[in-house]
């Protein structure tokens, strides 16, 4: 069976057929570093983790860009104001570049955490400024874009005589300006739709370079159409990113790509779907978004208890990457009963050995057995099925539980098949959904939140602020983890 993907921009599954034999170029918008990286970005990191190792295990040859966007990712998303590392960093008293440097390490450790192989290149938006300067004025010479001041802006409505702008979401320019309110302070522009390929910068603001229209700094949406173009070419095969991006930052991609290099810059645009809690839509607004560390710390009024990096990642497995996803204690409780008793019949069927006899063979279950193994190619291969890979696994997972319990024969079951068995749990599980031990993980990263509570405790007693030190050490105990002071101000601890 052929690959199918859902393609946003022509609302339906197609047939991947890469541009180049055998390789495949894809660029994954990611996270905007002025903050702790949220669920949503989580969502869309794995999914395309797994695609990336999915293509992998299908022998394409894989160039997987994912960006940090650094700079010119202004609040609101709009062409007005400070960009948001500005913002934080005089709201900390911190240089942008601490700021970057902080939560670019941060999200990071997530990913680590989560399981996710590195893209192939993560380049930033400041590393890249000469190539978005050098697009911009393609992008002016062509005829669809403006200066006002040191201000660049994208002339949407002129472009949209020739292209149509809102092809990704299927909507029509009257429809799009029917839509937009006026906004104050934007009266420079000539269309309410148009937006800024560079943004002229104040002299106080902190994050500015050189260029042919002044000193300023980049819009955000030209960001990603410098470096995919840069590292991928003027067309590739996938560009991926969360829903809430087609509808402006893709969209305004494309009509960039389009009016510098008349071509759009991917065949195939690929979107992750929301996440919601309890049914309602999560946001920080709504007092009902959670981060990450929330999660596998359980430190959040909505959460009853921690739950294993590994715990979230297969939540978020059970659901296809388009579908909505929502979180709830119970739906994470039955996620973690769900991966333990999985990885319980995987441990077992890998250690099993056995002699096969012929005479005994039962040829319905060995038939049942190799169409659930078989449906894993042909579900991912139906735009990357994670949920059904998994049910066609649970479904195994009673016979495995039999054959341990001695319920059925291991030698009515052929060798071949219980070979099959293996290897399919194992490229599955490990290698293409990067899952690992409930166990492993949280035992090392449990060690990793002691020993940094540790630490803020020396510092806390080397500061006779006692009422902080006693304070860790005693709700350590409430958890069953106890602190020791041993000689010279050392600490341990132990379960």
């Amino acid at each position: 069976m052929s690959l199918k993907i859902y393609n946003t921009l022509t609302r339906e599954k197609e047939v991947f057929t890469p541009i180049n034999k055998g390789y495949v170029g894809m660029y994954v918008c990611g996270p905007t570093v002025y903050s702790d990286v949220h669920l949503g970005n989580c969502r869309t990191f794995i999914s395309f983790d797994i695609i990336y190792r999915y293509l992998k295990y299908l022998d394409y040859k894989v160039r997987y860009v994912r960006n940090i966007t650094d700079a010119g990712h202004l609040e609101g998303d709009r062409d007005l104001g400070d960009d948001k590392f500005t913002k934080k960093a005089k709201l900390e008293n911190l240089e942008p570049m601490e700021i970057v440097q902080k939560y670019t390490l941060g999200f990071h450790d997530v990913m680590r955490m989560l399981n996710t192989l590195p893209p192939s290149i993560e380049p930033t938006a400041t590393g890249h400024i000469t190539e978005q300067i050098k697009m911009t004025e393609q992008i002016i010479t062509n005829g669809y874009a403006y200066e006002v001041g040191g201000t660049v802006y994208f002339d949407v409505e002129k472009y949209d005589k020739e292209k149509p702008y809102g092809i990704l979401t299927n909507r029509k320019l009257e429809d799009l300006l029917e839509g937009t309110r006026d906004l104050g302070g934007q009266e420079e522009k000539r269309g309410r739709l148009d937006f800024a390929l560079w943004i002229k910068a104040k002299p106080e603001h902190l994050m500015q370079w050189p260029s042919p229209w002044g000193m300023g700094f980049p819009g955000w949406h030209i960001e990603c159409s410098a470096m995919s173009e840069k590292y991928l070419g003027k067309k590739f095969d996938l560009h991926g990113g969360g829903m809430d991006l087609a509808a402006t930052h893709h969209t305004n991609e494309i009509a960039q790509n389009q009016a510098c290099n008349n071509t759009s810059p991917a065949n195939i645009w690929m979107h992750t779907n929301m996440l919601t809690v309890n049914g309602a839509r999560m946001s920080k607004s709504a007092g009902n978004g959670f981060l990450p560390g929330e999660l596998f710390t359980g430190n959040h009024p909505l959460l009853d208890k921690a739950y294993s990096p590994m715990v979230v990642k297969f939540f978020m497995l059970q659901t296809h990457y388009r579908s909505t996803l929502d979180f709830s204690n119970e739906a994470l409780q039955a996620s973690e009963k769900g991966l333990k008793r999985l990885w319980e019949a995987y441990e077992f069927i890998g250690k099993v050995e056995h002699v096969e006899r012929v005479e005994n063979i039962d040829a319905e279950l060995n038939d049942k057995i190799l169409a659930a193994l078989n449906e894993f190619d042909t579900s991912m291969n139906d735009d990357f099925n994670t949920a059904k890979v998994l049910a066609n696994m649970f479904e195994l997972v009673p016979i495995i539980n039999s054959i341990k319990d001695k319920l059925i024969d291991i030698n009515t079951i052929q060798s071949s098949t219980i070979t099959l068995i293996q290897q399919k749990f194992k490229c599955y599980l490990e290698d293409i959904f990067g899952l690992l031990p409930i166990n492993e993980i949280t035992n090392s990263k449990l060690n990793e939140v002691v020993n940094l509570l540790i630490e803020i405790r020396k510092e806390a007693k080397n500061k006779k602020d006692f009422a902080t030190s006693d304070k860790i050490r005693n709700q350590l105990a409430e958890m069953g983890i106890n602190l020791k002071d041993e000689k010279g101000g050392e600490m341990t601890w132990s379960l």
